[in-house]
């Protein structure tokens, strides 16, 4: 490919360094596997708080714009992840060429709504079905205020999905939610998550110990951590780690009442992963069966024995590839089962083999490049 001719645009909602949750995850690898392949990265990243990344600078461009978080966006119409990144200086930016241009899920995907680019190539990539993710997030949040803002910006969002219409094209992360976009909304295509590696590294043999780990600060996760501590870390006395980003006071005091749990609050990137890959059984629960659950690729290409509910998995092909409990009393009866096994080398030959059909990060940055640039 003569990458001279391969210019592209990407917004994003948040900068993607580090990569160190699900949604950045995803945009991080996909942006670095695009300029792998020669496309020329112009990367416009919304900044409130993880500040600018120099490693982002091996793309062709980066900038950076202020994401307008006051108090006063919860109001508009407009959804607020919407509202509060919409920038006339990205626009000035984007309108400086003619260059397609990728949007990161549907939060900045206010370019749509302005008629300069009505004639402009402009894809959005789908990280879930967003109205339906805002509102289990609404069902799982405690705090009143919170509650009411994500079932307000649920209904926003449902109102405001309409303009991907106007997309020249949908890139979704599941199945499921390709089948959504197709039926809404037409054009839209199966592209799975990117992720940090390509072949699957996990250990043979047993770990001493089960893991959760996620971000804990966001509620979804925090509720599947207190569920898994109260219902199953509880019955057993198994070694048990919960690990994640920002640790609420409220879940240090759980982990604290059993010896056997252990709480690491904010681990760096390379202890995540020994933390994952030294695991006997890296346990996920969710009760949002919405997008693709990037930390359950993490879990098959690092750690052994991937033990989820049916909501983890649903929409992907990823079931055949773990074990799947529902109850508290099944999920004690697999750990205790799956203590005791090996993880062997044919378990990890199998597993590469069913991740490489279909989580390729090369192979789906050439189907995005045939995509765009036809």
């Amino acid at each position: 490919m003569n990458d001279s001719d391969y210019h592209l645009h990407v917004i994003t909602f948040d900068v993607p360094y580090p990569a160190n949750y699900g949604g950045v995850i995803d945009v991080f690898y996909r942006v670095k596997a695009l300029s792998e392949a020669g496309v020329k990265v112009h990367l416009h990243c919304f900044e409130y708080g993880r500040g600018e990344a120099e490693v982002l600078d091996r793309c062709h461009e980066v900038k950076y714009y202020k994401r307008d978080t006051s108090f006063w966006k919860q109001f508009c119409r407009e959804p607020y992840v919407v509202a509060s990144r919409r920038s006339e200086a990205l626009f000035q930016d984007l309108l400086k060429d003619d260059y397609p241009i990728l949007c990161e899920g549907l939060h900045t995907t206010a370019v749509l709504t302005d008629s300069r680019f009505q004639h402009r190539k402009v894809f959005v990539r789908a990280h879930n079905v967003e109205h339906d993710y805002y509102r289990l997030l609404a069902d799982s949040e405690p705090t009143c205020w919170k509650r009411w803002f994500y079932r307000m910006e649920a209904r926003k969002l449902k109102r405001y999905e309409p303009v991907l219409k106007k997309a020249s094209g949908i890139f979704a992360i599941t199945q499921h939610d390709t089948d959504y976009f197709n039926e809404h909304y037409g054009h839209a295509l199966l592209i799975p998550g990117f992720s940090a590696v390509s072949k699957v590294c996990s250990e043979t043999g047993r770990g001493d110990y089960v893991l959760y780990h996620g971000n804990l600060s966001v509620a979804e996760n925090k509720k599947a951590a207190e569920w898994l501590i109260e219902n199953v870390f509880s019955e057993m006395d198994v070694p048990c780690v919960v690990a994640g980003l920002n640790p609420p006071e409220s879940l240090r005091k759980l982990c604290d009442r059993y010896v056997h749990v252990t709480l690491k609050a904010n681990p760096g990137d390379a202890e995540m992963i020994d933390l994952i890959r030294n695991a006997q059984i890296n346990v996920m629960v969710t009760d949002q069966p919405t997008g693709l659950k990037l930390k359950l690729l993490n879990a098959l290409y690092n750690g052994r024995f991937c033990l989820v509910n049916d909501d983890m998995v649903r929409g992907t092909s990823l079931n055949q590839l773990c074990v799947v409990a529902e109850t508290p009393e099944q999920f004690v009866a697999e750990i205790k089962r799956l203590m005791d096994e090996d993880f062997t080398e044919d378990d990890i030959e199998e597993r590469d083999d069913a991740m490489k059909e279909l989580y390729q990060n090369d192979n789906n940055a050439l189907v995005l490049i045939r995509t765009i640039f036809q």
